[in-house]
């Protein structure tokens, strides 16, 4: 009898184990993005190329943890000279500033494929809690390098406004709104 629970013990606790792990952030493979208005003409997008963080998902216990730092000197509109005023003190002032963060505080799956995480963001130095809706999580082998244990990539958006962290210049012309997009990866 001993024997039989042991042996099923030995295949339950690794497909429960399975579902908690930490993950690092690809900083190769991930994208902060994010648009606001321009003038009320159009449509600004950019993004942001450096990227750290890392992530804890339990699907089991429906649980999780996420910490990201983006180096706001690395934004990037594919246009120099908008980019160097955007690293100013008028906007990120990456000097005082170099980095912006965001740290879960609460983490709602929704099934395995789909979760609300809620945080708080870091600009300027002022933390105000966002909402982040992760309308896409997948899990698996990477298929080409088989060093890698797994990756998830997940589909993020959040809305806030800039202003709320002290960034005033160009207001309203500016707009005030913006929406961000993260496409990330993360490995383990």
């Amino acid at each position: 009898m001993k024997k039989l629970l042991l042996g099923c013990l030995a295949v339950v606790l690794p497909i429960n184990m399975a579902f908690a792990a930490s993950y690092e952030v690809d900083p190769m493979h991930t994208y902060p993005n994010f648009t606001v208005s321009h003038l009320g003409f159009s449509t600004m997008h950019g993004q942001f190329q450096s990227t750290k963080g890392s992530l804890e998902m339990d699907l089991a216990k429906g649980t999780g943890a996420v910490e990201v730092t983006i180096a706001t000197k690395s934004i990037n509109t594919g246009f120099k000279k908008r980019d160097d005023h955007l690293r100013s003190p008028d906007f990120f002032n990456v000097v005082e500033f170099p980095s912006m963060t965001f740290k879960s505080t609460n983490v709602k799956f929704h099934d395995k494929k789909s979760a609300t995480i809620t945080g708080d963001l870091t600009i300027l130095g002022v933390t105000k809690p966002v909402v982040l809706d992760v309308a896409s999580i997948n899990c698996g082998k990477h298929p080409f390098n088989k060093k890698i244990n797994e990756v998830c990539g997940f589909d993020a958006t959040t809305k806030f406004k800039r202003s709320d962290f002290g960034m005033k210049y160009g207001l309203p012309a500016i707009g005030d709104d913006i929406s961000i997009q993260l496409e990330v990866e993360a490995t383990r």
